[in-house]
């Protein structure tokens, strides 16, 4: 494999969304439950095994690229090369009111996944929001993408919070769950 190069991303196309942004598979999801009673609310994410593999496949829609070309001026986002080629992408965005940095995709091409390229995006990022003074990163992924939740804890995030209708209103029906991850840089 070539050199895996990092740099700061200047723009970014639907095509190049398309090469990163393929979607998952799994064959585990963290079940979410909710239990509300009159003096405590239990919320759980319990991980289990699925009798067949859940297949995500990412839809990108023309209103995200636009709203992503803003979010790379900041000059936040990163992409990374190999040979020239993009293999990655971390678009990101400075929310200064909390000192955050909303990580709005992540993404690596199927080629070059379990390579350390998502890694070196995180980390890039990481030295990033320390220099300007940012407190924390959060991501957000679906309690069924397993795969990005173990490659998030191994990066140094930790699930920091659920959101039961971040998708519809019958999200914990359908099955498909908003988890927000977070790596405290502080």
């Amino acid at each position: 494999m070539s050199v895996i190069e990092i740099g700061r991303l200047e723009s970014i196309t639907l095509d190049d969304l398309k090469r990163v942004m393929t979607g998952y598979v799994s064959n585990r999801k963290y079940a979410v439950e909710k239990m509300e009673g009159r003096d405590q609310v239990v919320i759980s994410a319990k991980l289990v095994d699925l009798g067949e593999p859940y297949v995500k496949n990412f839809p990108i829609r023309h209103d995200e690229i636009e709203h992503f070309q803003q979010v790379v001026r900041q000059k936040l986002s990163f992409a990374a090369y190999c040979g020239g080629q993009l293999v990655g992408v971390a678009i990101a965005e400075r929310r200064d009111w909390n000192r955050t940095l909303w990580v709005w995709e992540l993404g690596v091409a199927e080629s070059h996944r379990r390579m350390g390229v998502g890694r070196q995006l995180v980390e890039t990022l990481a030295g990033e929001a320390k220099a300007v003074g940012l407190r924390i990163i959060v991501c957000e992924t679906q309690n069924t993408n397993v795969p990005a939740i173990e490659f998030y804890r191994k990066a140094g995030f930790e699930l920091d919070g659920i959101d039961l209708s971040y998708y519809t209103n019958a999200d914990v029906k359908s099955g498909e769950v908003a988890l927000f991850m977070k790596r405290k840089l502080e």
